[in-house]
């Protein structure tokens, strides 16, 4: 999820690019610079420079909303029976049956953790965060994920080197003060294959090694993160190490590490520098496996004009809007993720300069 370029850093990891490299402050919960609060209703106009019509449905569906979403509840429920599942018979399986079936349980709990923060199952925003801090990646705290997540979604800021949280891209001056090595690693992100391999351990280590110098520094809201996702995570390590006996490090391996290079498939593409704020975000059709794993997520335009759409109704939602999606957009659309992997499985999606310095 990140990168770490100069004096500051970004914090959501999974879909994130240069996690330290924009002006944040956990502490405010917002950029230095400018006024939009991050926990404001998605679709308000500070938010989005998308059409009136899209921010028309996000209000609607904020009116008519049902008090639960049931769709989304029983499959919250159900990927965590499943990984109890997967986790207590693990000794019992081939360790490569283990990964077939628990990477992919945890892509798809870090895609209803996304789903969670846009503001689902429930009106309850307290509920759905009990729901979503459920740490089975580990690594990660919710919390530092959904406040970044949200900036993320200032959509005029879009790929910002500074203000964009999930960016990939760097400045010039950033770039320079890389090593050679994290230079050449970067570069290898730059294809899909890097971004799986390297991709996940990248983001994690720099993550980390920020997050620990605001620890150090005594941050009192990154603190505060950490204690309570020390908290959650008492139970996740417990059940793992006691009941389903399962290694930690075998664990880590077998189902964090692909799982998160599975999500990473979702992010590679998803956006690119461009002076128009719709044409920086993509669409992936047709993505029948992958597309139902990331909730959807694949049509990315469509979540970005109406974020808090729920999963289940951004395909019907998505046709109805196809033809003007597309148009905004430039025509950046994919047949499905085997048409990213056969353009970019070795070949540069991006450059890792952003090409217009910042974001217009």
């Amino acid at each position: 999820m990140s990168h770490f370029g100069g004096q500051i850093a970004k914090t959501h990891p999974i879909v994130m690019g240069n996690s330290a490299k924009t002006r944040w402050s956990i502490r405010s919960q917002r950029p230095y610079r400018g006024t939009v609060d991050p926990i404001q209703p998605l679709g308000s106009p500070a938010m989005t420079t998308f059409p009136d019509s899209a921010v028309a449905v996000e209000h609607a569906w904020l009116r008519t909303r049902p008090a639960v979403e049931w769709p989304t509840l029983v499959l919250i429920f159900a990927v965590y029976a499943a990984w109890l599942a997967i986790t207590f018979w693990s000794s019992h399986l081939p360790l490569v049956v283990v990964t077939i079936i628990g990477a992919p349980i945890l892509t798809l709990h870090s895609s209803l953790q996304h789903e969670i923060l846009h503001g689902h199952p429930t009106r309850s925003r307290a509920f759905n965060r009990w729901l979503g801090s459920v740490p089975l990646s580990l690594w990660i705290p919710y919390e530092s994920y959904r406040v970044s997540h949200l900036i993320h979604h200032r959509d005029e800021r879009l790929t910002d080197p500074l203000d964009d949280p999930e960016s990939y891209y760097w400045m010039e001056r950033q770039w320079q003060q890389l090593s050679p090595v994290s230079r050449v690693l970067v570069k290898m992100q730059m294809t899909l294959a890097g971004r799986m391999l390297v991709g996940p351990v990248w983001i994690i280590c720099r993550y980390w090694t920020f997050q620990a110098g605001l620890i150090l520094k005594g941050d009192k809201a990154t603190c505060r993160i950490w204690s309570e996702h020390a908290l959650h995570l008492v139970p996740v390590v417990a059940w793992l190490v006691f009941v389903a006996r399962m290694d930690l490090i075998t664990y880590v391996l077998a189902m964090v590490y692909p799982g998160m290079a599975i999500l990473l498939i979702r992010s590679f593409a998803e956006h690119r520098a461009n002076p128009s704020v719709p044409g920086r975000t993509a669409i992936v059709e047709d993505a029948t496996i992958l597309g139902p794993l990331f909730l959807y997520n694949s049509l990315h335009s469509a979540h970005h004009e109406a974020p808090s759409l729920p999963w289940y109704r951004i395909p019907a939602w998505y046709r109805a809007n196809r033809d003007r999606l597309i148009e905004a957009n430039g025509g950046l659309v994919y047949h499905g993720y085997l048409d990213v992997a056969r353009r970019y499985l070795f070949r540069p999606h991006d450059v890792a300069k952003h090409p217009l310095v910042r974001a217009p």
